[in-house]
This record gives structure tokens, C-alpha cells and sequence, in this order.
């Protein structure tokens, strides 16, 4: 299956009293081959995404989000659950070692403590409140407090009798623990985090619920759900969801603490059994759920108020347990590839631009330069990539190195070969990126006149597309041979490794 582009556009539109509504993407880890801290942050700048959520507090992470303005939610792992709920020096420890010692440089804006613990963990239920507690403790300590709010994520599944939402309520064997929760929150202006996904009601419901209610399709007013108690009518699952939580914690007597959607999304691709997690499903879900959250359209019960939302979740994870679906919920590859378009045209005010033409093909980060020269040499022979913009005196010769040179060869090929599957490789010295390497190398040059270099496909400009019918080189190809005009004083060309590190570094930052 050709692999579509997106944009993932993320700037906040609407407001939830002070509060602006945002969208944010959730990150996982389990890939067998993690981008690095560094390229995550890059993907993320690169895709306007403004608002994170990390499963844990990892260093390396929290040091590349610092001073790029994203918003971070941390988290506390559920195996750390009980020792914080425990122990106020533990709990002050944590974020001493995991908060203080990152801000103001990353902004940290919410812990989230646990994740599902009263469905997933619920022996670590009756210390769920007291975690939350002793972490807040140490934040208004450290006079933190007000710029970090303290909550737990909670599966649907807690509300029981969703609908109609009017009559719905959480499970009260979770009385014990939800009512002090709900106090805590509502006393330090925090909020409910609860985790949606209208594909596994969908999925659960034996047909009852159609696929175009759980998708946000619009639906004729005669197929919309009615809640008899309220009138109110419902077009989509998410919102009757949120609005049983609303419902649910007034019936609580808890009626001002707002929600925050930490994980809602759709797999694009499950086995025989999940016939309807396909990408034009996933792309249809998360589309709808963007516009709908930026627009400001908010709930039946709460009109105009826009309930703030993290997607499920940035990169595919391959190395997540079957079913099938379940490696598959992410907008991106882990080498950066966005896995479709999102259908964001007239979505208001968000970036919704086509972003076809920004994906690329450059250099890996640390790549052998003799490795690079033979792939360049190859590109610039058989592979029919015209690199006459890279000779001397032309356009592309500066910088002059087998980075830069190589990056807009392998690029040119990649983007006359309709940048299939397989076309960024040559012996695995060439990744993906989306980041333009025009503009990053453009700022290595010193000097006029060497601002005219266009690689294909950057700023919006197509590459020329070819008939060719050779693929790049694969790691068993030992045909590359070495071509005049392209090779550097001689096929075992070296360079400065001071030059070439910081040339490969910027290529990927």
C-alpha cells in the first residue's frame, strides 16, 4: 500500500474559559527502532504539534523538548504508583528528579498520575488520591502548582449506562475513590482526564452503533441519537461519551471540573477480525475529531465549549501485543513517514496545506562518506538523477561535501520515483525525513549567491517525474561504481569530521 502524506496541524482555535482548547498527539515507545529524542522533536516542530503527552518522564526526551514552547504532559508509570502513593519523600523525589529539574527550560504543564489504574491496576486503587496529593504537595512546595495541574486518564469504561448520557454514572464500587478524586481536582483546578475511543464501542456494540456515528459522518437528523431526558440529539459517539462523564460527575454533585481527552484515535490497519480498521477509516476519525475539537464545537450539554484532546498517538508501534490494530494507531512510521492525509481542507483556521511535497530522502545521521559517495555516484549514473546542479559554479555545489551533495541526489531520486517504497534506501545510508534539507543546508553556507539551490519537492515544487524503472540500490547491490564529475578528489573521499559532523547533525535537526 503506497504510503499517503499529512500534515498534522495542530494550533489551538478555541477556548475553554481561560483555557485554550488544543489538540495534542500522545507518544509511545515501543518501535524496535525509536527515532531519537531529537527527531521526534524535530517531527513534532516540523508538523506544528504544540501539545505532548509522554507515558513517562524520560531525561533525554524532556532535554530535547526544552525551550521549543511545546507543552509537555509527563507521566508516572503505574508500576511507581504505589511507592508515590505511599511515601511523601518518594513522591517529592519523583518530581524533584523528574519536574525541577527541567522547568521552566521544558514546559511542563500537567503529571498525569497512573493510566486506567481503577481498570487496569486496581490494587493500586485505594492510593490513586493520596499519589495525586503527595505530588501536588511537592509542586506547591516548589511553587509549581499553578503552572502544572495533577490528574489521572481513566477509561470510559468507568461510566457505566452511557446512554442517554443524561442518566449515565460511574461504577459506584469506585465511590471510594472517585468522589475524593473529583474534590481534588475540583479544589486545585484541575481537570478529568478520561481516555475516548468510539472504535472500540463501535466495535462492541453488535451493530447497534452504525459506523458513520462513530466516525463523525454526518448523519440525517432522523438518524441521530436522542437522549429522551434532555432532548438533546447526538451525531457522533465522542460527545455522548464526554457528556456521560459530565452527567456522571453530576451525579457526583461535581459540576465544574472540565475534561481533557487524553487518548482518542483509530487503528488503520487490524486483522480479519477488525474489518473496519482501515486507513481511510483512521483518517476519516482523526480528521473529524480535529475540526470538531479546534472548532469549538463542543458537546450537546456543553455547546461551545471545546473539550481539549490528545490523539492516539504519534508513531505506529510494532512492538505493541496482537491484535494487529493494536501496532497500528499511529500517524507516522517511525522513520518519520505520516502514514496518511488528513482530510483538514476548510478546517477553519488550523494549517491544513497539502503536505505531499514535504517528505524527503537524505543522508542518515552518521553515514560512512564512502558508503554516501558509491550511493551518489550511483544516483547521479544508473539511477538517471540529473546532478549537473551539483557541479562546480552551479546552484547546488555548496556546501560542498558528500552530505550535502548526496542528500539532493538521493532526494531528486526519491522524488522522481513517486517517492514509492523502497526508493530511499541505497544500502541503508539514506532515511526520511520532514524536514526540508534545503533549508537547513542553505543556512551552512557563508556568502551570497548560493541561495538559488531548489531540491525537488522543497518548497512546495514537484520533483520531475520519471518513467525510470531502476530502484535505488538495496544492501545486496555491489554494483556501485564511481561516476566522474560527482566524486570528491577520489572514490575514498574524506572529509574534515568536525565539517561532517555538524553537517549531518543540522541535515536532521
Amino acid at each position: 500500500m503506497a504510503i499517503l502524506l499529512l500534515l498534522l496541524p495542530l494550533l489551538v482555535s478555541a477556548v475553554y474559559g481561560d483555557e485554550k482548547a488544543f489538540i495534542g498527539v500522545n507518544i509511545g515507545t515501543d518501535l524496535s527502532d525509536m527515532p531519537s529524542p531529537t527527531q521526534v522533536v524535530a517531527l513534532l516542530k516540523a508538523q506544528n504539534v504544540w501539545h505532548v503527552r509522554l507515558y513517562d518522564a524520560d531525561r533525554a526526551m524532556l532535554l530535547a523538548l526544552a525551550n521549543t514552547g511545546i507543552q509537555v504532559t509527563i507521566s508516572v508509570p503505574n508500576e511507581q504508583l504505589l511507592g508515590i502513593g505511599q511515601s511523601n519523600a518518594t513522591a517529592a523525589n519523583w518530581v524533584a528528579r523528574n519536574v525541577i529539574a527541567h522547568v521552566p527550560a521544558t514546559n511542563i504543564t500537567a503529571i498525569a498520575v497512573g493510566s486506567e489504574v481503577l481498570t487496569a491496576l486496581p490494587n493500586a486503587a485505594p492510593v490513586l488520591v493520596s499519589a495525586l496529593k503527595l505530588i501536588h504537595s511537592a509542586l506547591v512546595a516548589s511553587n509549581l502548582d499553578s503552572q502544572i495541574k495533577v490528574s489521572t486518564p481513566h477509561s470510559s469504561s468507568i461510566i457505566l449506562d452511557s446512554f442517554p448520557p443524561s442518566q449515565a454514572f460511574f461504577n459506584r464500587s469506585w465511590d471510594p475513590v472517585m468522589v475524593p478524586l473529583l474534590k481534588f481536582l475540583q479544589s486545585t483546578g484541575s481537570y478529568l482526564m478520561l481516555n475516548v475511543y468510539p472504535y472500540y464501542d463501535y466495535m462492541q456494540s453488535n451493530d447497534v452503533i452504525p459506523l458513520d456515528y462513530a466516525l463523525f459522518r454526518p448523519l440525517p437528523p432522523n438518524k441521530e441519537a436522542v437522549d429522551a431526558n434532555t432532548l438533546l440529539h447526538y451525531t457522533n459517539v465522542f460527545d455522548a461519551i464526554v457528556d456521560a462523564a459530565y452527567f456522571s460527575m453530576s451525579y457526583l454533585n461535581i459540576t465544574n471540573v472540565p475534561i481533557v481527552v487524553t487518548e482518542s484515535g483509530w487503528p488503520s490497519k487490524g486483522d480479519s477480525s477488525e474489518p473496519d480498521a482501515t486507513v481511510d477509516n483512521a483518517n476519516t476519525y482523526n480528521s473529524n475529531l480535529i475540526k470538531h475539537v479546534i472548532n469549538n464545537t463542543g458537546t450537546p450539554k456543553h455547546p461551545g465549549i471545546a473539550v481539549s484532546t490528545y490523539i492516539y498517538e504519534l508513531y505506529n508501534e510494532d512492538l505493541r501485543p496482537s491484535p494487529l490494530s493494536e501496532k497500528n494507531w499511529g500517524l507516522f512510521d517511525a522513520n518519520g513517514t505520516p502514514v496518511y492525509i488528513l482530510h483538514l481542507t476548510a478546517a477553519g483556521t488550523v494549517f491544513a496545506n497539502d503536505t505531499t511535497n514535504q517528505t524527503f530522502c537524505v543522508a542518515k545521521d552518521g553515514a560512512d562518506p564512502k558508503m554516501l559517495q558509491a550511493a551518489l555516484d550511483w544516483a547521479c549514473g544508473p539511477g538517471k538523477v540529473d546532478c549537473s546542479p551539483l557541479l562546480q559554479g552551479q546552484p547546488c555545489y555548496e556546501p560542498d561535501n558528500v552530505v550535502s551533495h548526496s542528500t539532493y541526489a538521493f532526494n531528486a531520486y526519491f522524488q522522481q520515483m513517486g517517492k514509492s517504497t523502497g526508493t530511499c534506501d541505497f544500502k541503508g545510508v539514506a532515511t526520511i525525513s520532514t524536514t526540508d534539507p534545503n533549508i537547513d543546508l542553505r543556512t551552512l553556507v557563508i556568502g551570497a549567491g548560493h541561495g538559488s539551490c531548489i531540491f525537488p519537492g522543497s518548497f512546495g515544487k514537484n520533483g520531475t517525474i520519471t518513467n525510470g524503472t531502476s530502484l535505488a540500490p538495496s544492501s545486496n547491490d555491489t554494483s556501485l561504481g564511481c561516476p566522474t564529475p560527482y566524486f570528491y578528489r577520489s572514490c575514498s573521499f574524506t572529509t574534515s569530521v568536525i565539517i561532517s559532523a555538524f553537517l549531518m547533525t543540522a541535515v536532521f535537526l
